[in-house]
């Protein structure tokens, strides 16, 4: 035998309409729903003639149970507060607008159904085996799967609430969350889902069908009865604008909104741990992504293009160095392996960044100037997106430079660092005479209508030279935007400074030739193997989402969003 079996029809009889249209032509013989007849749309009255008209068996859902009884909220099992106001939204106007008729047959649905179909043992459910508003995401540890399967010990169990489709075998059990009729599954598409079974001959195998209806006249019917546009948003996009914190790490990682407006503090500035900004320093030329992502009055916002994940890419042209600094975070020395991006690599991956919503692009190493191309490379940068280059600034003649200087007049900015007004405090660290190549070097950019950046790594032999080292710049012509204080870091060669890990810093999309890091500070993969997200060659909208996933996992661990350490500038 074939059934069909759906999930809420959340107030959409167009969407149930088509169910019951495809569900019949696909040669299912019956038809079920697991409850929520209530909860996005505006018009539930109308899904009752067309369940009785064509006889789906339904079970209730928590959303059934709560109506029928006339309760003051769903029962949906949301915890957050913004997700429960949204949730209350809606649950009133169903309420209100729900027949007396229709919330009693509510009343009279079993919670739950098993049957033998076919010689199948067929357990359906609302939420899970556990209870009636559990939310049974894909992503759940395996022991978690076990513990409902368990549960019921049936061949097959059938499932919906969390509104996202998804099978899988578990211990024997096959397991299907049949998504749900009354909205798409935060995927982009305007579809709804629903699933097929084939139960012949005792082995039960599911497909999960996409389901084209009326989206149109399901979004006339909501702003119809007023109800609030970012429900129709969605309904029209097919990505959630509500309730989106219930969303599990990996699940809300898959949508395009994944951050209540309201949860970005006010005054919070782009920052991260260890390297000065350019809209700290004062002249980017990028939009500011973060203004740019808050703009409306959308109560939900993407992390990327946030204070909480930049929209910067950084990308390692190399990794040796002409210097060994003994606090370099990134373990670069003349005797590292170059690891060395390639001319074709860099273009591709600069390319993929401006399809990917970058808006400015950091180029460091190791010492980028070692990299035979690196003119090439910024040349080619500058005509996508606006460019920073990392440097010591004491290779910045000869073959490697030929042509820097047409390039003055591009969105390029040249940082480069100096730890000390005097030789001492620098040398001590980055190794003797290059304190003064440096200044030179700063000195050279400045004759080529490039005046760098300067960044100062603190430690308490240069914390009282600061103010001597600001004078100094500003006496080389330097304004004083382009000088800022970064911390030292703990990671690489430095075996002390601040720590910096997932936990605790903000994301900042990195490339090297071994993949994808979490941060510019952790891309050596040889010292900081906890800050490398994917090997070479993924791609970057790949990258972005390990990036959101990892972001919110780090988050839920302690219920807190990391803050960064700003510079001082």
């Amino acid at each position: 035998m074939r059934i069909a079996v759906s999930g809420g029809p959340y107030g959409n009889p167009y969407a149930l309409q088509a169910f019951v249209d495809d569900a019949r032509a696909r040669g299912c013989e019956r038809l079920f729903c697991l409850g929520d007849l209530g909860g996005f749309g505006a018009d539930v009255n109308a899904l009752w003639p067309i369940l009785a008209d064509n006889g789906v068996e339904c079970v209730a859902g928590n959303y059934d149970v709560a109506i029928a009884r006339g309760d003051t909220d769903c029962g949906c099992g949301y915890r957050d507060a913004k997700d429960n106001e949204y949730a209350q939204l809606i649950y009133d106007h169903t309420l209100a607008t729900t027949s007396r008729d229709f919330a009693a047959w509510m009343g009279t649905l079993p919670t739950e159904r098993r049957e033998t179909i076919d010689g199948v043992d067929v357990h359906m459910v609302h939420g899970s085996t556990l209870a009636l508003n559990d939310f049974w995401w894909e992503s759940l540890p395996e022991e978690q799967h076990r513990l409902r399967t368990e549960a019921s010990g049936a061949e097959v169990v059938l499932c919906t609430h969390s509104g996202l489709p998804w099978q899988r075998q578990v211990a024997g059990t096959l397991v299907v969350n049949v998504g749900v009729l009354g909205k798409p599954a935060n995927d982009g598409r305007r579809e709804a889902w629903y699933a097929i079974l084939d139960l012949d001959g005792g082995r039960p195998t599911a497909e999960l069908v996409p389901l084209p209806y009326d989206w149109q006249a399901q979004a006339a019917s909501m702003r119809a009865a007023g109800l609030p546009e970012i429900f129709t948003e969605t309904i029209e996009t097919g990505w959630w604008t509500t309730c989106l914190e219930i969303l599990p790490p990996r699940e809300r990682s898959r949508g395009r909104f994944h951050l209540y407006r309201s949860t970005l503090p006010s005054g919070f500035r782009p920052a991260d741990l260890g390297y000065p900004l350019l809209e700290e320093l004062g002249e980017g030329w990028g939009e500011d992504a973060s203004a740019v992502a808050v703009e409306g009055d959308r109560p939900v916002v993407p992390l990327f293009g946030t204070a909480f994940f930049p929209s910067r890419l950084w990308v390692y042209t190399n990794f040796h160095c002409n210097l060994a600094c003994d606090y370099c975070a990134v373990a670069s020395s003349p005797k590292a392996a170059p690891r060395t991006l390639s001319a074709t690599d860099f273009h591709a991956r600069v390319d993929e960044a401006v399809e990917a919503g970058f808006t400015e692009l950091y180029v460091t190493g190791g010492e980028p100037f070692l990299h035979p191309d690196i003119v090439d490379l910024l040349d080619y940068a500058t005509t996508r997106l606006p460019t920073v280059v990392m440097t010591n600034a004491m290779l910045l003649r000869g073959r490697r430079a030929v042509g820097l200087s047409a390039l003055a007049g591009r969105k390029l900015t040249v940082q480069t660092s100096l730890d000390g007004a005097t030789p001492a405090a620098h040398d001590t660290h980055r190794g003797a005479g290059s304190w003064q190549r440096t200044l030179d070097g700063i000195r050279h950019l400045v004759d080529l209508g490039l005046p760098p950046r300067v960044a100062l790594t603190e430690t308490p032999d240069n914390t009282r030279e600061i103010p001597a080292v600001a004078e100094l710049l500003a006496g080389l012509g330097l304004p004083a935007s382009h000088f800022a204080v970064r911390p030292l870091l703990r990671r690489g060669f430095s075996q002390t400074g601040a720590e910096i890990g997932e936990e605790t810093s903000i994301p900042e999309l990195t490339v090297t030739a071994d993949g994808l890091h979490w941060h510019p500070a952790g891309a050596d993969l040889a010292t900081s193997p906890d800050l490398y997200l994917a090997p070479a060659g993924t791609p970057l909208a790949a990258g972005k989402e390990l990036v959101t996933e990892r972001f919110f996992t780090a988050r839920l661990n302690d219920g807190s969003l990391p803050r960064p350490v700003h510079c001082a500038v």
